[in-house]
């Protein structure tokens, strides 16, 4: 009877221990960052990257949203395609993400963030992120972004986060091949949700919108009837539905592939 009771404790003790961790928030069994989260904002993903190792992701520096020059600030390469529901048939163009690795030896754990700037048309999870080369070795310990490289695809987590981006307004670039009855543009650096989900031109000395169709990714275009009256004001919406207005943005001696800056910013 003695040892039996002596079992007895041990199970009981072992049996407590597991009770004990099971409230304190353990988790019975093998779990790893692709299927369970201890941050409920978080939410699994895979990720590959491409280009250039310490690249911005395609030989242009552009790609399916139509933003240029994303190796330059303020995309400084931290950029990443974004598979349909990230990408969201260029809506999702702007917007911000952080990322983090915790599976691989390599990874740091230390969330950072990148801008969606591309569409990824062969996705190997239900959310994929084929990041920059830059933006995929961030992930890793110090010293250990090329180890992290060589690893190829990886589980990670992520979320939705406000975009920032200091000392910059909402600008507009006017695409090449605008002329006095098409007229396209690009919209860039928008703070908050990031993305554009619809643009309204208003012509000078109008008094209505004119709702401009999605040409692609963040490039909105207005195929006119009649010789369009500069100077525009621009009506951006997005994807909260907050709106924008720049007044008079696009001067009245506009010229295809100049850039306006507007002094107007989501707050």
């Amino acid at each position: 009877m003695a040892a039996v009771s002596a079992k007895a404790v041990i199970a009981l003790v072992a049996l407590s221990s597991l009770l004990v961790s099971y409230a304190a928030g353990g988790r019975p069994g093998n779990f790893s960052a692709s299927d369970y989260t201890a941050d409920p904002n978080w939410e699994a993903a895979r990720a590959t990257w491409y280009g250039a190792p310490t690249g911005a992701g395609p030989m242009d520096d552009g790609g399916a949203c139509g933003f240029k020059n994303t190796n330059q600030y303020p995309f400084s390469s931290m950029t990443s395609c974004g598979n349909e529901p990230i990408f969201k048939d260029g809506k999702g163009c702007g917007s911000c993400y952080q990322i983090r690795c915790t599976n691989d030896p390599a990874c740091s754990g230390n969330p950072e963030t990148v801008v969606i700037t591309d569409m990824n048309y062969y996705p190997v999870a239900k959310y994929h992120f084929d990041l920059s080369g830059t933006a995929f070795g961030a992930m890793a310990k110090p010293g250990l972004n090329d180890k992290l490289r060589h690893s190829g695809i990886i589980d990670i987590q992520f979320k939705r986060v406000p975009c920032e981006f200091p000392g910059l307004k909402v600008t507009f670039h006017v695409e090449q091949g605008s002329n006095p009855v098409y007229f396209a543009v690009l919209v860039e650096y928008e703070d908050g949700d990031g993305d554009v989900v619809q643009v309204d031109l208003m012509e000078a000395n109008a008094r209505s919108w004119t709702p401009m169709r999605e040409s692609w990714g963040s490039i909105w275009r207005l195929d006119s009837g009649h010789r369009l009256q500069a100077p525009f004001s621009m009506r951006i919406t997005n994807e909260s539905g907050k709106q924008l207005v720049a007044d008079k943005i696009i001067p009245a001696n506009w010229a295809p592939s100049a850039s306006y800056r507007s002094i107007v910013q989501y707050s």
